[in-house]
C-alpha cells in the first residue's frame, strides 16, 4: 500500500478563488476601469455631462490621443529605492506643495457623482496629500469644503465676473476658507456648446442641487462668462488680494509672457478638457511652446488627457511642474464615492512611482525632454 500523500506545506487560502477564474467583481485597477464601473452606476445625462465636449469633441480626443503619440526613452543606473514624487509649485506659500505631481483639476457639480460631492473630493486630496482646485461651480459651498477636511490643500477657482464687487466677495469667502491660491479660468468667455448636454436637454442641476459658491443672500447668482474680461481684470485681481493668481486656460506663448508681466504666479495649460472651443491643440502638444515662452520664470501646469503615470511622466519631462486631473476623479467618486477617489489618486501616484523607477530616475525633478520622442502615430 502507497504511503498517505503529505499535505501541502502551503495550502492555498480558502477565500481564494478556483484556479482558473476571476473574482465576480475586481476591482477597477485603472482609471479607465473606473470610468466603465461610473459609466454603469451614474444617470447617463449626467455621466455625457461630465464626459462630453464642445462641437464635435476633436480636442477631447485629441487631449488622450497626443500621449500616446509622445513614447518614453529611459534612462538607467540612475534611480533611488524610493523616488521623491513631492513637488513645490508656489513658492513658501502655504498650501503651495504636494506630495505628488497630480492635484486635482476643478470641476463642477460633484454631487452628481456622489451625495458628499465636493466634501468627498476633498477629503480624498487630503488623504492623498495634494491639492484640490474648488471649482466656483462647486455643489457644496467653499467654506463647507474645507471644513469637511480640515489641512486639505485647497486652490480656488475663479472665474471673473463683471460685477467686481461680487467678484471680490468670492475672493474673499476663498480667503477665509484658506484658500491658498486663486485659479482664474480664462478660456472662457461664452459657454461652448457642447452636443451632448444639447441633446440630452441638460442645462441646469437637478431640484436640491446649485452652485452653493453663487448663493448670494437668498438668490443663486448665475456664472456671467463675458468676452469684455480683460487683461486689466487680472490686474485688478493681483490689487486685489495677496493670494497667488494662477491663470488656466493658456494655450499661446504671447499670452503666457503676456500673463507673467500681469504678476500671475503660475500658470495652466490647458483647454478646459476640450468643452470650450473644439478644434484647438492638445495641451502635450503646446506645453513646450509655453514653457519656452515662460523661460522658468513661473511653474507651468497642464491639465487634460491624463490617464496613466506615464502621461505624466511625459508631460513633466516636456517642462510642467505637474499636472491635474478632472474626469479622473470624478469617475472615482461616481464608482465608489470618497474610497474611489482616493483610489484614483493612490492609483496614479503609484504609476508615477513604478514608471519614475523604470525611467531610471531618481526623482521627478531628474526628467528632461530628451527623455520624450514624438512618434508619427498613436500606440
Amino acid at each position: 500500500m502507497n504511503p498517505p500523500t503529505p499535505p501541502p506545506t502551503n495550502p492555498p487560502p480558502a477565500n481564494l478563488p478556483p484556479p482558473g477564474t476571476r473574482p465576480s467583481n475586481p476591482a477597477p485597477s485603472s482609471v479607465r476601469e473606473f470610468e466603465a464601473v461610473a459609466r454603469e452606476r451614474l444617470d447617463p445625462v449626467h455621466y455625457d455631462y461630465f464626459a462630453g465636449g464642445a462641437g464635435d469633441e476633436v480636442t477631447l480626443r485629441a487631449n488622450e490621443s497626443a500621449f500616446g503619440r509622445l513614447a518614453l526613452l529611459p534612462r538607467v543606473l540612475r534611480g533611488a529605492e524610493k523616488p521623491e514624487l513631492g513637488v513645490t509649485l508656489l513658492g513658501d506659500a502655504p498650501g503651495g506643495s504636494a506630495s505628488m505631481p497630480v492635484l486635482v483639476a476643478p470641476t463642477a457639480f460633484h454631487r452628481l457623482a456622489d451625495p458628499e460631492g465636493e466634501r468627498a473630493t476633498a477629503r480624498a486630496a487630503a488623504a492623498t496629500e495634494t491639492i484640490m482646485m474648488v471649482s466656483m461651480a462647486s455643489t457644496v459651498a467653499v467654506e463647507d469644503v474645507a471644513a469637511a477636511a480640515p489641512g486639505a490643500r485647497l486652490w480656488f477657482q475663479l472665474y471673473v465676473q463683471p460685477d467686481m464687487a461680487f467678484t471680490e466677495t468670492l475672493v474673499r469667502r476663498a480667503e477665509a476658507a484658506g484658500c491658498a491660491a486663486l485659479v482664474v479660468t480664462v478660456d472662457s468667455p461664452v459657454f461652448g456648446t457642447r452636443g451632448r448636454d444639447e441633446r440630452n436637454g441638460f442645462h441646469d442641476l437637478p431640484d436640491g442641487l446649485c452652485c452653493e459658491n453663487m448663493r448670494d443672500g437668498d438668490r443663486i447668482r448665475p456664472i456671467v462668462l463675458s468676452p469684455a474680461i480683460s487683461w486689466d481684470h487680472i490686474a485688478r485681481l493681483t490689487e486685489l488680494t495677496s493670494l497667488p493668481i494662477v491663470l488656466k486656460g493658456v494655450l499661446h506663448p504671447a499670452d503666457a509672457r503676456t500673463a507673467l508681466d500681469h504678476g500671475v504666479s503660475a500658470l495652466i495649460v490647458s483647454n478646459h478638457g476640450g468643452r470650450q472651443l473644439d478644434t484647438v491643440p492638445a495641451t502635450v502638444d503646446v506645453l513646450p511652446e509655453i514653457v519656452t515662452a515662460v523661460g522658468g520664470a513661473a511653474p507651468v501646469l497642464l491639465d487634460g488627457g491624463v490617464r496613466r503615470g506615464t502621461d505624466v511622466l511625459k508631460a513633466l519631462a516636456l517642462g510642467a511642474a505637474a499636472v491635474a486631473v478632472g474626469r479622473p476623479v470624478v469617475w472615482g467618486l461616481g464608482a465608489d464615492g470618497e474610497r474611489g477617489a482616493v483610489r484614483v489618486l493612490e492609483l496614479l501616484r503609484a504609476e508615477v512611482e513604478e514608471a519614475l523607477a523604470l525611467c531610471g530616475l531618481a526623482s521627478v525633478h531628474d526628467l528632461e525632454p530628451g527623455m520624450v520622442r514624438r512618434l508619427r502615430r498613436s500606440w
